[in-house]
């Protein structure tokens, strides 16, 4: 038996780490390129993935198996989705800050809400839908300028954000629909094998697109490798903990909860990048607060 309240630890924990890791990715584009600084969250992330799996079977007594084709196909959808996902988010942070570009890619649990309906048959309750709507209303008050709104929706970050958001809800809707399909009868073990099934997929993939599109990138990652360890270290602690949450919960409210990341990307922005919260920040996060209150209790 799994304590119910277990998926709740495993997204807060993500979100914190998920912070850093966006942190420490958007320090790496402007030497990496965009492309780079994607494939450092999966190349240097897999070996730490390789550790997690390890560590679980020995664990559980476990041995390894390949998931079943099923499984496989859902991997593939939320691995590729995951990658343009990612690198359309570190574009729009070239041009936006942190936290907005945070805001934009936090209106994906409206997404993954329709995605796990229409993809998994998982309902939503009428709780759910409102704690949707008021944390995400609370996501896009804490970050809306507060001199130019113009600039907020200007074309190529709002498009990026959004776009973005999209392909981050089918990504969390497949691995979701991966985790559930494994049938190893462990949850530990079903998240972590999807794990690296994932992360081995998108390492070959952007591997593979770098060698043919730009391999000075790739020996530009491979001379950044002690920068880009704790990015992966980072990439791969919080997918292990995404995955160990879907595992136990449906996507929508795992990706709901997961909306106070926007507590720690403020806390990030404001200490480490000098960007700090006024009212209506302060006012937004009181809102993403009371969504989750009604999310917990629903």
């Amino acid at each position: 038996m799994t304590a119910s309240w277990l998926w709740i630890v495993f997204t807060l924990v993500a979100a914190a780490s998920q912070s850093v890791r966006n942190l420490l990715q958007r320090e790496l584009t402007g030497t990496l390129g965009t492309i780079g600084a994607t494939h450092v969250r999966f190349l240097y992330g897999l070996p730490f993935g390789l550790l997690f799996l390890a560590l679980v079977l020995v664990a559980t007594g476990t041995p390894l198996r390949l998931p079943p084709l099923e499984s496989l196909a859902w991997t593939v959808v939320g691995a590729l989705t995951q990658i343009a996902a990612t690198a359309l988010m570190l574009a729009a942070m070239q041009s936006r800050s942190i936290v907005v570009v945070t805001a934009y890619t936090k209106t994906e649990p409206v997404l993954v809400a329709v995605f796990g309906l229409a993809l998994l048959g998982e309902p939503v309750t009428l709780a759910v839908v409102g704690a949707i709507l008021l944390a995400t209303a609370g996501v896009l008050l804490m970050t809306w300028p507060k001199k130019d709104t113009a600039e907020f929706l200007s074309l190529r970050p709002t498009l990026l954000g959004l776009a973005s958001a999209g392909l981050f809800g089918l990504s969390a809707v497949g691995f979701r629909g991966a985790i559930t399909s494994v049938g190893s009868g462990n949850y530990l073990v079903d998240a972590s094998t999807i794990l690296v099934a994932g992360l081995l997929l998108q390492s070959l993939a952007l591997t593979i697109w770098l060698a043919l599109r730009s391999p000075d990138t790739l020996r530009a990652i491979a001379g950044a490798w002690r920068r880009s360890l704790p990015a992966g270290f980072a990439g791969a602690f919080a997918s292990q903990l995404w995955f160990l949450a879907f595992a136990l919960e449906s996507a929508a409210r795992v990706r709901t909860l997961a909306l106070v990341e926007i507590f720690f990307a403020q806390l990030l922005a404001g200490r480490l990048l000098r960007e700090k919260a006024g009212p209506a920040e302060w006012l937004g996060i009181a809102l993403v607060g009371a969504g989750v209150v009604l999310l917990l209790n629903g």
